[in-house]
């Protein structure tokens, strides 16, 4: 129940706690301790060091290390996916896939790290060249500081601590203050396996005061950061000369168009928009449906969302649970409340139980409304109505954010204009934006961030390049 402190492959413990509660009973579910920035900087100077022994391991030992982790966590699956359903109130069958998808993150980062390599150059391309032999490597960075969310608080954590280490580097881990208990056990299977780079990995807690020790220290050479524009902006600020990778907001959109299957639009719209209580960053958050069959579509988005099963994160069939906090709640009837002052309606009346919010869809939208100008990060969808894709397309990419966006549509010249025309970090056709493969590169462009994760893009971001010319 009480996460420890990792300083390095030391574990230490403190009479000195916070709590956690359970989103959804307000229970006690897990405890971590009041971590110092000091204690940032103790994990730093450890992984300092460890970086130096990491280096000079074989990628056969990492990625021996990498797949006996996702062999003691499939062991594992149950105990872990009941700790996300504890601390971050996650229905329970999306506890269990976020532990599976995390097994194949981990198995990923191996097979990829087995195939990275450098190629050969030819330095006699060129007049003022010659002949000589020449090649570029990849070496790890050094020291990896990695700050992680609340909203897949197993997954997020393996696309960083994953590529980190099977790319030769050791992590200080800042888990989110909602779920350090999965952080830890996750961290613990990589300590204690029998491959693991001693101190490699060391964890700690905290908010601004740790986090910003972490970012602001000399001593790592790359900044792993998923999290909120805020946050983000503080971090780009204060890191100073490092590779940093920011994964922020969104403010994910679709357009239906009148050659588009509506049942499986609003079914999967309907997935897209409300999964994990819309507290994912490529949520669908804006539908853009043309007038031709507006009224049609809002009709079938909203029996679709009543078919999903709101209520206890712990039984097996329920798809939405709670909030993460009482904030988060308030914040969410705030956007609703306010729109329904600006003209909009709500196709399902608002409604909360504690921290249980039922899905929303908002009808009647429009562009100068803040419930689609802003990331509302809550189980609320806005419909507005279009007249074509050509009055859609400037309104879907009029966002400060650029992470995912969507199409619905069985027109092939319209499919082909969205892939180049919409303005984003990745462009889904005919399923929500809200679509996530852990083996593609994924990150956003604008204020949804810098580089980009997935296995063997995450590692290009943690490792360096090395010219080598032999003459």
């Amino acid at each position: 129940m009480v996460a420890n402190i990792y300083f390095g492959s030391q574990e230490t413990s403190r009479q000195e706690l916070t709590q956690r509660v359970s989103p959804y009973s307000g229970e006690v579910v897990s405890k971590a301790p009041i971590c110092s920035a000091e204690d940032a900087q103790k994990a730093l100077l450890i992984a300092k060091e460890a970086a130096k022994e990491a280096r000079k391991s074989t990628i056969s030992q990492r990625c021996s290390w990498l797949l006996d982790v996702a062999q003691r966590l499939r062991d594992k699956k149950e105990d872990i996916a009941r700790t996300i359903t504890d601390e971050v109130g996650k229905p329970i069958a999306f506890s269990r896939i976020e532990v599976e998808r995390c097994i194949e993150t981990v198995t990923l980062c191996a097979e990829t790290m087995r195939t990275m390599h450098g190629e050969t150059i030819n330095t006699d391309a060129m007049p003022s060249g010659k002949k000589t032999t020449a090649f570029f490597l990849r070496e790890s960075a050094g020291v990896v500081v990695a700050i992680t969310p609340f909203n897949f608080p197993l997954n997020l954590v393996a696309h960083k601590l994953a590529p980190a280490l099977v790319a030769g580097n050791a992590v200080v881990l800042k888990p989110t203050p909602e779920a350090p208990l999965t952080a830890y056990k996750f961290a613990k299977l990589f300590i204690e396996s029998p491959y693991a780079i001693k101190d490699a990995l060391s964890v700690v807690y905290g908010d601004a005061d740790v986090g910003g020790a972490l970012v602001s220290s000399d001593i790592p050479r790359v900044i792993s950061f998923t999290g909120s524009v805020p946050v983000g902006n503080i971090i780009a600020k204060s890191a100073g000369i490092k590779k940093v990778s920011l994964e922020l907001g969104g403010n994910a959109a679709t357009y239906i168009d009148e050659s588009a299957d509506l049942d499986l639009a609003a079914s999967k719209c309907a997935i897209g928009a409300f999964v994990n209580s819309g507290q994912v960053c490529i949520s669908l958050q804006r539908i853009y449906v043309n007038a031709k069959i507006y009224d049609e579509f809002a009709q079938k988005m909203t029996e679709h969302t009543k078919k999903l099963v709101v209520g206890s994160p712990y039984d097996d069939d329920t798809f939405m649970g709670p909030l993460i906090d009482d904030e988060a709640c308030k914040r969410a009837m705030g956007w609703v409340e306010s729109a329904i002052k600006e003209g909009a309606t709500a196709m399902l009346p608002p409604r909360v139980d504690g921290r249980l919010f039922y899905p929303c869809v908002m009808a009647d939208v429009r562009d100068d409304m803040a419930i689609v100008c802003e990331e509302v990060f809550a189980p609320i969808v806005s419909l507005v109505r279009v007249e074509s894709f050509d009055d859609a397309l400037p309104r879907i990419n009029n966002s400060p954010y650029g992470l995912q966006f969507s199409i619905f549509t069985n027109n092939l010249s319209l499919t082909k204009r969205a892939i180049y025309e919409l303005d984003a970090g990745g462009v889904v056709i005919n399923d929500m934006p809200t679509l996530r493969f852990d083996i593609q590169p994924y990150g956003g462009v604008k204020l949804s961030g810098v580089g980009r994760e997935g296995p063997r893009f995450a590692i290009e971001e943690m490792s360096e390049i090395k010219s080598v010319v032999i003459c």
